[in-house]
């Protein structure tokens, strides 16, 4: 401590205005101090704004992706009006046996695949986690 005081009473960085030794310790400390936490303040700052960036556009790419993928996941409703015109065809023909033997709703034949859910799940979870990251930096910012 002894020789922190030696320096700083002989340096430039000491104001002579002070009462005493400690004193002007304290305040190049302070002085100090402060430069320190601005520019930790700035790159906090900075490092926020890429955060925004970025999750903002993962985001716009991710929805842009389940909006796409969001017909996947149920059945074609042209697939049951073929089905029914099909079968009014046949009946209409005269065919009363083969019309009796298609499915009249082939709807409930189908069924999701496990992997349109398993893309569908991370996508989802992909924006939820994107999302999150926005909100956490939006609430760092303004702490």
């Amino acid at each position: 401590m002894k020789q922190v005081l030696d320096v700083l009473q002989d340096s430039t960085i000491a104001s002579k205005n002070g009462k005493d030794k400690r004193s002007r310790f304290w305040g190049v400390y302070k002085r100090v101090a402060e430069e320190h936490d601005s520019e930790y303040l700035e790159r906090y700052t900075s490092d926020m704004d890429i955060v925004l960036v970025f999750s903002g556009l993962f985001s716009a790419v991710s929805t842009s992706f389940i909006v796409a993928m969001e017909s996947n996941l149920s059945p074609d409703p042209s697939d049951t009006t073929n089905a029914l015109l099909t079968q009014l065809v046949q009946i209409g023909l005269g065919n009363f046996a083969e019309a009796g033997s298609m499915p009249v709703a082939p709807a409930s034949t189908w069924s999701l695949p496990a992997s349109t859910l398993w893309i569908q799940m991370i996508a989802y979870a992909s924006l939820s986690m994107s999302l999150l990251a926005a909100f956490g930096a939006v609430l760092g910012k303004q702490w």
